[in-house]
């Protein structure tokens, strides 16, 4: 497979730039994927879709303010620091630019010194170890410092930071939202609980993955960046008890399927515990513990675009994808979303 067979044309003006208030009427298009038939609804529909034994898995991490803008402390060029992953207490692997102007060594400002950072190794993902230096409680400095790490593509500034976070965001560490779960509401929430669905929360913490594209031209050659998930004894529990009963696995997005197909067994029971997974599901990958996915519209040649044509088929995908495009969906991170049954 070529990078090239996941292009799909998208018009800029598509790419949502602001969040959709309500949360719940992004539009929302839903595919059999026996059937073929596509109807286009709103996601405050989402829980018409469910019966009493389904089970609805989200991802209840929460986006830290992860954009760090300084200046380096010799010459006052102004740096960008864009938080990954933390390792340690005061060592996080990280995005810096720019990069090449970095030294090993060189020591970074954010306001006015409150924060520092040194400079260290390259990772093998290409990006940088830092240390950081401060007085007082690291996360109170980044809640005051540090600023939303929004996409690239979204060009305009997000008046309420909470419009990047899910409704049951919890633990924190993402440098990015598991942006389908943006759709979720309080209301909706409560509807499905009221038809009986059990609503089961996972973790993964979105990293460099999410700012990476797809470099290689053969799609096998390219290796994902690991990012920490993790599944608890009672998580494991219900999504196997409920699959014993005839219900459907339900994933509010490719977050949550990739933690539960890294969770899985080759007969789809999902084992607790938690770690690295550097998961790369694309077409030709079985899955095991996932039957239906919510999940946003995504970049051409991503590998989240690959996880998609995985789960309906690449042709079937397009399609899909060509039709939203056609009938003006709005795409990416506060775009709106599909429904694959």
């Amino acid at each position: 497979m070529k990078t090239s067979d996941f292009f799909y044309y998208l018009p800029e003006e598509l790419i949502a730039q602001t969040p959709m208030e309500p949360r719940d009427m992004a539009r929302m298009l839903v595919i059999d994927r026996q059937t073929g038939k596509r109807t286009h609804q709103v996601f405050r529909d989402f829980p018409d879709f469910f019966n009493e034994k389904d089970v609805l898995v989200i991802n209840q991490t929460r986006v830290i303010p992860a954009r760090l803008l300084g200046v380096k402390e010799e010459t006052g060029v102004p740096v960008e620091v864009l938080l990954l992953r933390r390792i340690d207490k005061d060592h996080w692997e990280t995005l810096v630019r720019p990069g090449r102007r970095l030294k090993k060594g060189v020591t970074v400002s954010f306001g006015d010194g409150k924060l520092r950072c040194e400079i260290g190794d390259t990772t093998l993902a290409g990006g940088r170890v830092v240390r950081f230096m401060y007085e007082g409680v690291f996360e109170a400095l980044l809640d005051e410092l540090g600023e939303m790490p929004l996409p690239p593509y979204i060009h305009e500034k997000l008046e309420n930071p909470d419009m990047y976070q899910t409704v049951y965001a919890k633990q924190a560490g993402s440098a990015a939202a598991p942006t389908a779960g943006l759709h979720f509401t309080d209301e909706v929430l409560s509807r499905l609980r009221e038809k009986g669905v059990k609503i089961v929360p996972v973790l993964l913490h979105v990293g460099l993955g999410t700012f990476r594209p797809v470099k290689e031209e053969n799609v096998e050659n390219h290796v994902m960046h690991e990012e920490y998930y993790e599944v608890t004894e009672e998580a494991a529990r219900a999504i196997n008890e409920a699959r014993k009963a005839g219900g459907r696995i339900v994933c509010a997005g490719t977050t949550t399927v990739r933690t539960l197909e890294t969770a899985a067994d080759d007969a789809g029971v999902i084992h607790p515990g938690g770690g690295m997974t550097n998961i790369f599901i694309k077409p030709g990958v079985r899955f095991k513990a996932t039957d239906v996915i919510m999940t946003n519209f995504h970049l051409p040649e991503s590998t989240l675009l690959m996880l998609v044509s995985a789960f309906m088929g690449r042709d079937e995908a397009l399609d899909a994808y060509n039709e939203a495009v056609k009938e003006k969906y709005r795409f990416f991170s506060f775009g709106d979303c599909m429904l694959i049954l």
